[in-house]
């Protein structure tokens, strides 16, 4: 298998409809999907399974037991892009490298304080224009989060990705 373009990484997602439809996504633009348990959910879940139609067993999936596991199993010089709502930049002040991470926490809580803490000059945030919307639904984020990605990685014209 070709070098996905990037790493999509969901961090304890709860959500089995938003999981599916970020795999379709991850599929449609050349990106690994990481599963970080636990899951809010069974991996074989019908619900994921609908969500991401029939390409799931086309996808290329990750399961990691846990958080601290896959930040052990990152390569030393991985690029890393955590998404969330308190970060001080956005994600078009954000300059993304092919083959990067884009880290996502779960739909409830977004990511956790030590891993914040632990990578403060990685952090970028979608902007909302309204005050009253503290987040955007998970699969919306990392939607608008990989194809800004694909953008500044200047995918060529001549092809689809």
């Amino acid at each position: 298998m070709d070098e996905p373009n990037f790493h999509i990484v969901l961090i304890e997602p709860e959500i089995p409809q938003n999981t599916g439809t970020i795999g379709r996504l991850c599929l449609a633009t050349g990106c690994t999907l990481h599963l970080v348990k636990p899951l809010g959910f069974s991996i074989d879940a019908q619900a994921l399974k609908r969500a991401g139609l029939d390409y799931w067993e086309q996808l290329d999936v990750r399961i990691h037991e846990s958080t601290d596991e896959f930040f052990d199993s990152l390569p030393v010089d991985a690029e890393l892009a955590l998404i969330e709502t308190r970060a001080g930049r956005t994600i078009y002040d954000f300059e993304f490298k092919k083959g990067g991470y884009l880290i996502f926490g779960k739909e409830t809580t977004g990511l956790a304080d030590w891993i914040l803490n632990q990578y403060p000059t990685q952090l970028a945030r979608i902007p909302m224009l309204h005050a009253g919307v503290r987040s955007l639904n998970l699969s919306n984020a990392v939607s608008i989060s990989v194809y800004e990605a694909l953008r500044q990685v200047q995918f060529s014209s001549s092809r689809s990705f």
